[in-house]
Formats: C-alpha cells, structure tokens, sequence
C-alpha cells in the first residue's frame, strides 16, 4: 500500500526498506497494531498468576505496549516522524484505522498537526483526489474515542471475564462480547438439532396430460401419516379423468442481487467454493493491495455514492477489452445512474461503498483469487441489465374429487441471470414479488423450493376449458428434517442478522447496522472459536464441541447470560455509534463497562465449580511433543446415538494458552459486552446438563391434557417436539501449557488454592428458569407449543404458551414471566389495526397463566 500511494504522490520515491522517501514525503507503515493495551502482568507481576483474589483488573489509566514482533518498524516510524513537520494518517478508512494510528501517535508521543486520508480504493485517481481532499484528523475525534472506547471496554471485560471462568472452572474459557454470542448460536442450533424428533408422512403425487402436455401435481388436504391411507388415495385417482378448477398466472419480476459487501462476499464464496470466511477475506484483500484489480473489501455496504457512478463506467469500458467482453458489450449503461437506488443510495453508504471492480485490469490472477474476481465482476455487470421475467402459474386439478396444486415459474426473459455462470443462468431460483425487487440473498442459490414448484426456461400452457387426464398417482414417504447444521456462509448471515432475535425495538435497529461483529472482524471470531476448541469443521458444517457447550451453559448458568445474547452487542455498538457522531461520552461508557466487568466477576465467584468431567481430555487422545510447549490436543470427535439422533461430540486440536484467553488483545473487536448491573440477573447456579430428548414435550403434552390445552390453544396445534438438548459434555480437551513466559492453567488452579469440585445438584440443560408453581421446585424447558415443568409426573400442570392473542411468547419472555412475574414493555395489534403498549405478566404461578395488562 506504501508503494501504491508512494507511485502517486512520490514517483521518484527512493527504497529504503523500511520507508520510501521523495521530495515532499516520507511514507511508511503501520504492520497490523504495532502498538496495543498492555497485559496485566506489565501494570503488576503478580498478575501473572491467575488468581481469583486479584479480580477484578481495573487500571485508573490504561498503559500502551509495542508489539514484540514490530518493535524495530515502530522505533522507525518515531525517528522518520522527528524529520516532519507535518502527519498524514493513510490508515483503512474506519474505526480501527483510527486505533492503529492513534496508539502509535501517543505512544511515540508524536505533536505535529495531522492530516486524514480517507480513499475506498487504491486506484491512481482515488490516491489523486484524496490527496487533494485531505482534511484535519481532528475532524474524526469522535471516531477516535469511539475506537479507543471500543478496545479499553473489550480488554475490561474480556480480561476479567476469562479469568472468572478460567479460575472458578480449572480449563480454560475464552469470553468475547462477539464470539460468545456466536457460539450460543451454535450451541442453540445445536440442541434444537439433537433434540429433534423426526415424524415420517407421505404426500400424493400425480401426473396430468393434456393434448401434448404434461404437468404434475401434489395433493391438497391434511397431512398424512399411513402408507395405506395415501395409497389408497393415489390408486383412487390413477388413470381417471380430471378437470381444472383454478388457474391463475401473475407475472413477476426478479431484479439483480445488492452488490457486495464483505459478508454477502464471504457468503457466496462459502456456498459456492468452500472457502473459509477467512479465506475470502485474504483473498480479497490480496485483489485490493495486491492486484488493484478491487476496491477496500472489509465494507459494510451493498450500495455505492453519486461519486461512483463514472468510476462504474470506467469498469465497464475496462471489462470490454478482458474475457468479460461480451457481457460488458451488451450491458445497457444507462440502468446504473444516481436514481437508481438498488445500486446508488449514499444513506446507506457509512465508511465504504460496496466491493466494485478498478478500472485497473486485473492481470495474472491465481485460481482462487479468479474465482473471487469473477464473482464480484458478474455481480457489478448484473447491474447494466434488465430484471428477469417471469409467468408465475398456479393450477388446481381435481380428479374423483381430490385437488392437486401445481405451481411453475416460467421464464420469460433471462435478463441479468444472463450474466450468470452457466450452472445457475437457467434456474430461476428465490423469492420475488410482482413487479418488485429479488430478496437479497448472497448467491443465486435458493431454497429447495417445495413438491409441487415447477421451474422452466419453456411455454407452461394449459387450458382451464379442457379436460384433462391423471396418467398416474403415487404415495411418496417424506421425512420432517431438523434444522440444518451451520456452515460457515450460514453462520455469517445469522451474524449478520443476530439482531432479529431481540424484543427491544431500539436495540434491534442498532443491531441492523452491525450484527455481531464487523464485516472485516467476523471471519476472525470464527477462525478464533476454533483455535480455542469450540468448534470445529466437518466439511462444510461447523460443529460445536463438548467445551463449546459447556462454555455456554457455564456463561449462562453464571447469571450472565447477557455475554451470550446479541443484546450485549447491540447495546454496546449503540453507545459506540453514539460516541462516533458525538452524541455521547466515552468517558460515561468505560465507566459503565468497568462496573459490568465488577459484576462479572462477583456472580462467577458464587457459580459452584463445574465437574473436573466436562474438562477432562480422553486418554486415547495421548500427548504430542508440542504438549510441552503448551499446546493441548483434544480427542478426535466421536459420535454417539441419542434418541434415535446421531450426535457429535469431543473437541477440536488446538493450540491456545492462558495469555491468550482474554480474547483482548487490541487488536481485536471481540472481548466482551457492555451492559448495566441491572441487566444481569442471575441464579448463582453451575453447568446445566440435558434432560433426555422430548423432556419438555412430555411434560407438555402432561400439562397440557390436565389443563386442556385444546382450549387454551383454540384448538389449533398437533404433536409437540421437545426442544432439551440431548447433549451431556465429556471429553472436551483440556488446555495445557508450559511455556516459561505463559502461566499454565494447572498452575494458575493451583496458586487459586482451588480443588476439583463436582456439581451436587446440576441444573438441567435448556431450563430456562426454576418453576414458580410454589412448592415444586422443578424447571422449565421449551417445547413447541410452551414451556413446561419438567416434574410434571409429580403433578406439576405449569406450563406457559407460545401463542397468546396473536403474540409468541419467546424463551426469553417466558423467562422473565418466571423469574420476575412480567415481560419488558411490549406492543400488541389489536383486531382493529391499533396498537397497545403495556407489559405480560404471570396471573397465576399455580398454572402459568398470564395475560396482557396495559399501560394506564
């Protein structure tokens, strides 16, 4: 990056190695954080050893550290910057370009005036124009205290949260206010996987002729569960005249996907290809500093500024002259223009526009870099050309008083799809609305559509006014399926959109604009819950391990569960938000943090030491010759049945050690959350083990036949599927170490004065709250239609349902009702279309009624 800015504003630059040298500037740079918040041990050598009597870790006032690795760069940069007389910040264009250059500023204690560079790409023009743009680095002051509050309060809670754990349980826990919502995600996924009980039904297919056409329909009725029923049915319609009784056709049209931002990349090329997050993200960067060939990749956008557009008309003149020709000479210029607002909306552009291609011609590209240039190209040029038609068909045949539904979506102009690979150019795929735009999926891949959606390139006609035959019928077995396992592209989205998950409207639309994580940090997180044996990869699938759960349940159990809720993210980048625009004190925000980080640690101290079980490695796993060097290797993953559902369990290799538990170092956007006291109720519990698959359901169905549910569900509803995970943890790997400048985890036990310690009652895994129903003293767990007492065979009725006036009654809701006896503030819809403000509340803790009750 040096060189590419140096060939614009320095052609005649000399090499010095480590900085290039012209007339008017000296450039050089920044190797990743060459300056971050020290360790503790470096404010105090007691905190080398982990003990529990030194929490919480709070400086009055943080000191900064070099990093070992670039010491010699950052003495450099000092004694380049006495030459000057004047600073040119040339960092990424965000928050934590802000960081790096700010730490290296105070801690070299640099005074001259500073000038920002803020460019998207590295194109000669771009360097050019934000050259000769260059404004006060003081006009991003509220960016730089956003930066730094972001890297003190992660390191806060990070630091002190690892440790409570780490210490209190004897196995190392790394705590991130992102990566451990992350992997509750994980964790949830799977327990609902798990604890899935699967039902067998059958579906009756027909095939129709008329004149010379063909067409297939599915039968419309309840489901079926019996072979013999369905047979029946198909023989009882085989070969026998039909008629149609419905047609209706709708035209629709299905626009381009957005551009790219960073995930939706990360997304397609996890689909696609199997690439890692991480993956893609090197090789995107390598497309952008390497090659030119891209603009900045870790965006955020899916749109780009009226500024863009002639740069995007330069792409498309460049893409004529490559193997891209003929799809850029056909493309209609006049499509990409400032009105056209699935493509130019600089509201929604912050930092970055979205990854376009440079004018610049790529070049040499290796395979994998290919294959990343030619989607983000495809994507760009998809723009220049009309949306794809289509006839959309719906038909109702009956045949001996049976009606079967046929459904096609006939293609009746390719139009963007013409850009397409091959593979995907002809298969009309997604959702789209009349006349409205294509749901923003990362890929052309879409859902696996259902038994009855029929998908052509070809003339679907049919003729309501004519007979038709049922050539044959048959019975086809179908299976309900569980939710699927996450990749790491599906992973990504569910980041992306974690903030669907909280009630709080606020919060939900802070979490709009950030998810969990940053585009340019997530791949990290990712790449970071495998390092410490969370997870692991299996293919594309992403595995949580038997430590993963455990960390969770353990977090949770703590009376912290916010650490694994996206509302600590969202509150957290809400104030950050805030702080960037000058709209609130970063002062007021550590502070705030430095009592959650309190908090913390007094609710780990209470929770009862989780059984040496949960962390103990597998013998047949044995010692590599890197265990010396502080590298734990976990058991290779087994797998066990469990009502009826094959599980997966053990950790994956890894190679942490104590220093890195606090998951906060500077350099990264993931140490913990920001939240109040108030926020964090707790039980003071330890680790929750599983009831056996359909716990919940039994007690439900137990409940519900006492009560009568029929009533209570105005008799809607079938059979439940209990939601308890199956899961017990054992053999998850144990971190080692012994290397002389890291403290091992057996030791730091050992300075604790901790022994190991069993649970004695062990709350059970997915309750989410004690019963209330005085006396019972059993626990709640989720079914599909509400949440149950799991003593129901000792005559506890409790139970809590899902629907209530049109509302869903959330885990988190039935929690609260629990544990406090009412939700937060909530709304409601009346019948009339007006709205409601007022809270849940329990009316009987006997029964688990509860009722809406107003604001007065």
């Amino acid at each position: 990056m040096g060189r590419t800015i140096a060939a614009v504003v320095e052609p005649r630059a000399q090499n010095k190695r480590t900085y290039l040298e012209g007339e008017r500037y000296i450039i050089t740079w920044a190797i990743g954080h060459l300056v971050g918040l020290a360790e503790p041990d470096q404010y105090d050598p007691k905190y080398k050893r982990w003990n529990a009597a030194d929490l919480p870790i709070i400086p009055d006032r943080f000191k900064l550290w070099p990093n070992a690795r670039t010491k010699d760069q950052l003495k450099m940069i000092g004694e380049l910057a006495k030459r000057c007389g004047r600073l040119v910040n040339a960092c990424d264009a965000g928050r934590e370009g802000q960081l790096i250059f700010h730490l290296i500023r105070q801690y070299l204690k640099l005074m001259q005036p500073t000038d920002r560079l803020w460019i998207s790409d590295l194109t000669p023009e771009t360097i050019r124009r934000g050259f000769d743009g260059l404004r006060s680095d003081t006009e991003y002051d509220d960016l730089t205290r956003a930066a730094r509050a972001r890297s003190e309060a992660d390191w806060l809670v990070g630091m002190n949260a690892s440790r409570a754990f780490t210490i209190r349980h004897k196995a190392l826990l790394s705590v991130g206010r992102v990566q451990t919502p992350v992997l509750a995600l994980l964790y949830d996924r799977h327990r609902e996987i798990t604890a899935f009980n699967s039902e067998t039904f059958f579906i009756v297919q027909a095939s129709f002729d008329q004149l010379d056409f063909d067409y297939k329909g599915v039968w419309q009725g309840d489901r079926i569960t019996k072979r013999e029923e369905a047979e029946k049915l198909a023989a009882k319609v085989k070969d026998k005249p039909g008629k149609i009784v419905s047609y209706d056709v709708n035209e629709s049209k299905e626009y381009p996907y957005r551009l790219h931002d960073l995930t939706l990349l990360q997304r397609e090329a996890n689909g696609r290809y199997g690439y890692p997050a991480k993956k893609t993200l090197d090789i995107a960067q390598a497309l952008y500093e390497k090659h030119k060939a891209i603009t900045y990749p870790r965006t955020s956008s899916n749109y780009v500024t009226e500024e863009n557009i002639p740069v995007m008309g330069s792409v498309l003149q460049m893409l004529k002259g490559t193997a891209y020709a003929d799809l850029a000479n056909g493309a209609d210029r006049s499509r990409v223009h400032k009105g056209n607002r699935a493509v130019c909306n600089p509201a929604k552009v912050e930092d970055h526009h979205a990854i376009l291609p440079t004018p610049k011609k790529p070049g040499t590209l290796g395979a994998e870099e290919q294959h990343i240039y030619d989607m983000i190209v495809r994507r760009f040029l998809s723009h220049y050309y009309p949306p794809a038609v289509y006839n959309n068909h719906v038909v109702i045949t009956e045949v001996e008083g049976e009606q079967f539904r046929t459904r096609a979506k006939e293609q009746l102009d390719i139009g963007w799809r013409i850009v397409l690979d091959n593979g995907d150019r002809n298969a009309p795929k997604g959702k789209s609305s009349k006349g409205g735009k294509k749901a923003d999926d990362a890929s052309p891949a879409g859902d696996d559509g259902d038994d009855d959606m029929m998908e052509t390139d070809k003339p679907f006609a049919v003729n309501a006014d004519l007979p038709v035959h049922c050539k044959h019928a048959e019975a086809v077995e179908k299976e309900t399926k569980p939710p699927k396992p996450y990749t790491e592209g599906t992973l990504l989205k569910a980041m992306e959109s974690a903030g669907k998950a909280i009630e709080d409207e606020e919060l939900r639309d802070a979490m709009k604009q950030t998810g969990l994580g940053t585009p340019a940090t997530r791949a990290a997180t990712i790449e970071r819950l495998k390092q410490v044996g969370y997870i692991q990869s299996a293919g594309k699938r992403l595995d949580i391990t038997t430590k993963g759960c455990t960390a969770i349940e353990l977090i949770r159990g703590a009376g912290v569960e916010l650490l694994a809720s996206p509302e600590m993210t969202g509150r957290w980048e809400q104030r950050l938000h805030q702080i960037s625009k000058g709209e609130a004190s970063d002062e007021q925000f550590i502070a705030k943090v430095k009592q959650f980080a309190e908090l913390i640690v007094d609710k780990v101290k209470l929770q009862q030491p989780a059984a040496a079980s949960l962390f103990e490695e597998p013998e047949s796993a044995g010692r590599g010759k890197g265990a010396a060097k502080g590298r734990g290797r976990a058991a290779k993953p087994s797998a066990r049945t469990s009502g009826g559902t094959a599980e997966r369990s053990g950790g994956s290799r890894s190679r942490v050690s104590v220093k890195t538990a606090g998951a906060a170092s500077s350099g990264t956007a993931d140490a913990m959350p920001f939240g109040g006291a108030s926020s964090t109720a707790g039980n003071g519990r330890g680790a929750k083990r599983a009831p056996s698959v359909g716990g919940a359901d039994a007690a439900i169905r137990a409940a519900a036949a006492t009560r009568g549910a029929d009533r209570a569900w105005n008799g809607s509803g079938a059979g439940e599927t209990g939601s308890g995970s199956a899961h017990t943890p054992s053999g998850a790997a144990a971190a080692g170490g012994a290397a002389a400048s890291r403290v091992t985890v057996a030791s730091a036990v050992e300075r604790a004065g901790g022994k190991q310690a069993t649970l004695e009652q062990p709350a059970v895994r997915g309750a989410i709250a004690a019963c209330p129903r005085p006396g019972c003293g059993g626990q709640l767990v989720e079914g599909k239609r509400g949440y149950g007492c799991l003593r129901f065979r000792e005559g506890c009725n409790f139970v809590i349902w899902k629907e209530q006036q049109g509302k869903t009654v959330t885990a988190a809701m039935a929690k609260a009702l629990a544990q406090k006896g009412e939700t937060r503030k909530s709304t409601v819809k009346l019948a009339n279309g007006s709205s409601i403000s007022g809270k849940w509340r329990l009316t009987d803790p006997a029964t688990g009624a509860i009722m809406f009750q107003a604001e007065s």
